[in-house]
């Protein structure tokens, strides 16, 4: 069975191509305009698969149809850490994600996205995204708000009149913790599939839980058996978490938990040998001093999942990006640790210094999360024998 092709839109360092090629997919281009995140998918892919291009000058017609597009627009006008400008900001990218969608006519398509895209505030606008996705050939027209563009959406949405090509789009924000991935890691997922394909799809259940893994902390002891160290005081939990553990420790089921523990930091990178400033392990994995702990920035403590991996517009926060061991030291991760955290391979290579890697890493969909979202749509959506609806209508643009 011939693989399915792929177009990825702002690739970044490239977590969810390397999750959709984990699942089988076959990349046709990877659009991206960093010079830095070029370099990495250069170094880890083909080059000749790189375009390191303004995405609104891009010829999406050169490829023809490919059977996804996915990509994550950028966050900044939707982050929390950003200045919240949502669609008034020139960095949202998502109508040229429906351009690429009108263009190639995939099968389906996968957008990944902060949670900020939730707030109430933007709550107009990511209607408006949603009904652009479901109809990506209604383009905006040269004179038209969004606003008005909303509203001529709405009315060929509820008449019903309307013969070109559309899409049944889903959304969810999901915890890549959830997923078995070392992260507290909340992320909006747009997934679409083409509505003349007839295909049934939702989004992959849920594998792993807190109570799992306070279960084998606090329950059964597993946990610390198995990493070999001393049991964690409950004190070194957050406030919600001690809460949730004197809960179970409370009233102990006879049963434990259905899914899988959280995988923390301890179980990702405990077993690395201890950095140093001369790499002495891995070119990667390099001691960078000066971490320090203030209110609000105490680190991600390594028998809990990791706090999101974050990357800021003046360097990375210093608090997301470091560990805290049951001792209280801290120090931060080296790039190999973080690459770890977000579910690469050890030999993926990201290129520039500890900030530009971080931040390549930081902005990145963790290859797990994404590998899992990824073969649960290429599942659903790949080449069958009876199938007979159109998958080579190509436009121009």
């Amino acid at each position: 069975m011939p693989k399915l092709s792929c177009l990825e839109l702002f690739t970044g360092a490239g977590g969810l191509a390397k999750g959709l090629e984990k699942a089988g997919v076959q990349h046709t281009a990877f659009v991206e305009w960093n010079k830095d995140a070029c370099i990495t998918l250069a170094n880890n892919y083909s080059a000749q698969l790189v375009h390191n291009v303004d995405i609104r000058t891009f010829k999406f017609s050169q490829f023809g149809h490919v059977d996804i597009v996915s990509g994550g627009p950028p966050c900044q006008p939707f982050s929390m850490g950003g200045k919240h400008k949502g669609n008034m900001d020139k960095r949202d990218m998502f109508p040229y994600a429906c351009k690429a969608i009108s263009v190639c006519t995939p099968k389906a398509f996968v957008f990944e996205n902060v949670k900020g895209l939730l707030r109430k505030s933007f709550s107009s606008y990511f209607e408006y995204i949603l009904l652009r996705l479901r109809y990506p050939d209604l383009s905006l027209q040269a004179s038209e708000r969004w606003e008005d563009h909303l509203a001529r959406l709405e009315k060929i949405h509820t008449s019903g009149k309307y013969d070109g090509i559309k899409y049944n789009v889903v959304f969810r924000l999901v915890d890549a913790a959830n997923y078995g991935v070392p992260q507290r890691r909340e992320r909006v997922f747009i997934v679409g599939i083409r509505e003349d394909l007839n295909i049934e799809w939702s989004f992959p259940e849920e594998s792993h839980s807190l109570d799992s893994l306070l279960w084998s902390q606090f329950i059964t002891g597993a946990y610390w058996i198995r990493n070999a160290v001393n049991p964690l005081e409950i004190e070194h939990l957050d406030q919600r978490t001690q809460q949730r553990a004197k809960q179970l420790m409370q009233q102990p089921s006879l049963f434990s938990p259905s899914l899988e523990p959280w995988k923390t930091v301890r179980d990702q990178i405990g077993k690395l040998p201890a950095p140093d400033i001369q790499g002495s392990f891995d070119n990667e994995h390099v001691l960078r001093e000066g971490a320090r702990s203030y209110p609000g920035h105490t680190g991600s403590y390594i028998d809990m999942p990791s706090k999101a991996l974050k990357a800021g517009d003046h360097g990375v926060p210093g608090g997301e990006n470091m560990i805290r061991y049951q001792d209280g030291r801290i120090r931060y991760y080296t790039t190999f640790e973080a690459k770890r955290i977000q579910t690469f391979p050890d030999n993926y290579r990201i290129s520039g210094s500890w900030t530009e890697a971080m931040r390549q890493i930081g902005n990145a969909v963790p290859v797990e999360l994404g590998y899992r979202i990824a073969n649960s749509l290429v599942q659903a959506i790949s080449p069958r024998s009876n199938e007979t609806a159109n998958t080579s209508l190509v436009r121009t643009g």
